[in-house]
């Protein structure tokens, strides 16, 4: 496997992981839908899953978690907004 491609691949298993745990500690309560941890979760998995997709040509998936990324980066924004 050259570096690229296990790049890409692990860029697609460290998204899941970053997006299901981050449903995982929402849905448990041990994070708030506004928190920085929660939102930078989301956003980092968005980009994995669109360097992954994108190798694999799968364009639902990029389209999907360019918007994704999109939400969380608003959220991240308006939220630093709201703490100054």
């Amino acid at each position: 496997m050259s570096p690229l491609r296990a790049f890409v691949e692990f860029a697609g298993w460290f998204a899941a992981v970053s997006i299901l745990g981050a449903y995982y500690l929402l849905s448990a309560g041990k994070l708030d839908s506004r928190s920085r941890l929660y939102q930078w979760m989301n956003v980092l998995g968005a980009i994995g899953f669109v360097v992954n997709s994108g190798w694999h040509r799968a364009l639902p998936s990029v389209a999907l978690n360019v918007v994704w990324f999109a939400i969380g980066a608003a959220a991240l924004r308006r939220n630093r907004a709201a703490r100054r």
